[in-house]
């Protein structure tokens, strides 16, 4: 393993999860304020995609592929035992992200160009990983790059559908069918391992713990995968909402097999769980909206905002805590933060409930998630942005980003 210097730049750059958490937060809170206004009519968005599109893929391409980036820069050290990406070249490949969003907002470029500008990211983040791995010779991890790969592929289809035809369609389900499919993945991996951990800590060998990794989550992978893919290409039709149902019972089965109501006593813990728990409430609300049942808007904001903002918001919050030399202790303010997400995707699907007492839902949710990032801003981006407590005893002038 490689000796890990002392990092002299900005902190900021000093670690892949800094700017890509940082700026996921930072987007996160903008985006939603800016499309209801755009929404509303009270401003002019000058970009090439339709509203609609913009808001759908800063959330999926903007948002998601920076909690991606941010998540796969902290891991992939500790996979290979070589220096984390930092300084430079994390920099130019966090502007890489920031040109992405800039050139998706103005019409200085043509289609073609954005597209290349945009879609490099990914593409780029890819190449990276790649290099480290393969230098650590680290192969049984190099296929991370498989997902990385597909949402950037699914990244340029969302573009050219745009330049074809004018509207995504395809690209979007895409888009959120992977990252669904990530959480399934990986949140399957480190559930049950961090309350395992916790269970171990708190409670002794003889607590009753998780099950480990089985046949059974295999199927649910697959199913999901396929129910997924089925929806993604097919969302109004019998079968694809026949798999959704059947993949949501396996996951809520899967679920209940982690223990989550054995850790309710540690809110950071508690909440992966929780967001995990959207993910088969947005496939059976996918499925009963497939056979025509229900409204598929409901369905692609409890994926989006509950499933997909859920997770990701409690990994960044633990991630934070734990590579900033902070205690694994969400406290009142996250804690807080991450409610107001929940209630956020919960009151985008409660839109006839909210009617029949004079409350518009797509301004309350909007507002819930606003002030839930706010928060989230607030808390976090001090730690993001300047140096852990460790070095800044050790060096008393340390760099600020």
């Amino acid at each position: 393993m490689q000796p890990r210097r002392p990092h002299e730049g900005p902190a900021l750059f000093s670690y892949g999860f800094r700017p890509f958490f940082a700026g996921a937060c930072i987007l996160a809170l903008m985006v939603v304020p800016l499309w209801v206004l755009i929404w509303q009519g009270s401003l002019d968005y000058q970009g090439y995609f339709a509203p609609v599109d913009w808001h759908i893929h800063e959330m999926i391409f903007g948002y998601g592929s920076a909690v991606l980036a941010g998540f796969l820069f902290t891991a992939v050290p500790n996979w290979t035992g070589r220096m984390p990406v930092r300084g430079w070249p994390l920099a130019g490949l966090f502007a890489v992200w920031v040109l992405g969003r800039l050139a998706l907002w103005s019409d200085l470029l043509t289609p073609a160009l954005v597209l290349v500008v945009e879609c490099s990211f990914l593409l780029l983040v890819a190449a990276m990983i790649a290099r480290e791995i393969i230098a650590g010779q680290n192969w049984r991890n190099l296929k991370v790059l498989i997902p990385v790969l597909l949402l950037g592929a699914a990244n340029i289809l969302f573009h050219l559908e745009v330049m074809l035809a004018g509207v995504s369609d395809y690209g979007r389900r895409l888009g959120i069918a992977l990252l669904v499919f990530l959480i399934m993945l990986i949140g399957g991996r480190i559930i049950p391992s961090f309350t395992r951990n916790w269970l171990a800590k708190e409670r002794g060998q003889a607590a009753a713990m998780p099950v480990p990794f089985s046949r059974f989550d295999g199927v649910s992978l697959g199913c999901g995968a396929v129910a997924l893919l089925g929806w993604t290409l097919a969302p109004e039709a019998l079968l694809s909402g026949l798999l959704l149902i059947l993949a949501a019972v396996l996951h809520i089965a899967r679920l209940t097999r982690w223990r989550g109501y054995s850790v309710m006593a540690s809110p950071l813990l508690a909440m992966l769980h929780v967001a995990y728990v959207f993910v088969p409430l947005g496939l059976m609300v996918s499925g009963f909206a497939a056979l025509g049942l229900m409204d598929p808007i409901a369905a692609l904001h409890l994926l989006g905002i509950g499933a997909i903002g859920g997770m990701t918001v409690a990994v960044m919050m633990r991630a934070s805590l734990g590579h900033t030399g902070r205690a694994l202790v969400a406290g009142p303010a996250l804690t807080a933060g991450f409610a107001l997400l929940l209630l956020a995707a919960l009151a985008r699907v409660a839109g006839p409930v909210l009617e029949a007492y004079g409350l518009e839902a797509v301004h309350l949710s909007a507002g819930l998630w606003t002030l839930s990032f706010a928060v989230l801003c607030l808390r976090l981006l001090p730690w993001l942005l300047v140096a852990n407590q460790s070095r800044r005893k050790a060096n008393p002038a340390p760099s600020v980003a």
